[in-house]
């Protein structure tokens, strides 16, 4: 059983991420189950997608990822990342985007939370569980690209192109060109190909 729990906040593409995850798994025939919590998404709040893939050929039953049994976690954001750790399994890979979404409760009060204090006590958290965390600079590779609406794929394709997902990079952008609206395949396979450079 593999988990993939995926955590960012609303309008990043965490749902769409899934889909894709789930498109692949099914493409290569395991059992795939997936689910979402979100809370008060359309205003900013946390979307975390479960993603539950039998790549053993095992059935899976529960689409809910339980405490400490996620292998990987994808963050859009570091406060998400730190928001979701405790999912992580033992030996789990973390990957989070570097920089970060203010919270509205941030932006009332006129204060700010500092990325790099959570990335660092991020680390060291992912450090004493001996896992691994990958920091995407996602702002050049954005800037790269000429939108932020490309982030869940870029993340993907980081995950796939760091062997932190049981997939090709040919699987992802198989799976993308099924499950993204037409006008945006060409996008996000471009995607998929700057970070495979």
């Amino acid at each position: 059983m593999f988990n993939v729990l995926l955590a960012g906040v609303g309008g990043q593409g965490t749902v769409l991420a899934a889909k894709v995850l789930a498109q692949a798994a099914q493409s290569k025939g395991w059992k795939v189950r997936t689910a979402e919590t979100i809370g008060m998404a359309q205003r900013g709040g946390t979307v975390l997608s479960h993603v539950r893939m039998g790549n053993q050929g095992e059935e899976v039953y529960s689409p809910l990822i339980s405490a400490g049994e996620a292998q990987l976690i994808i963050a859009f954001e570091p406060a998400e990342a730190a928001r979701a750790f405790s999912y992580a399994a033992p030996g789990a890979t973390v990957i989070t985007a570097k920089s970060s979404v203010q919270p509205v409760t941030a932006a009332l009060s006129g204060g700010s939370y500092s990325a790099e204090t959570v990335l660092a006590e991020l680390k060291t958290a992912v450090e004493e569980m001996q896992g691994t965390l990958l920091v995407v600079e996602d702002e050049s590779l954005c800037a790269q690209m000429k939108t932020r609406k490309v982030l869940n794929t870029l993340l993907l394709a980081y995950a796939t192109a760091n062997s932190a997902l049981p997939l090709s990079l040919e699987e992802l952008k198989e799976a993308l060109a099924a499950c993204v609206k037409p006008a945006f395949v060409d996008m996000n396979i471009a995607a998929v190909d700057l970070v495979a450079e």
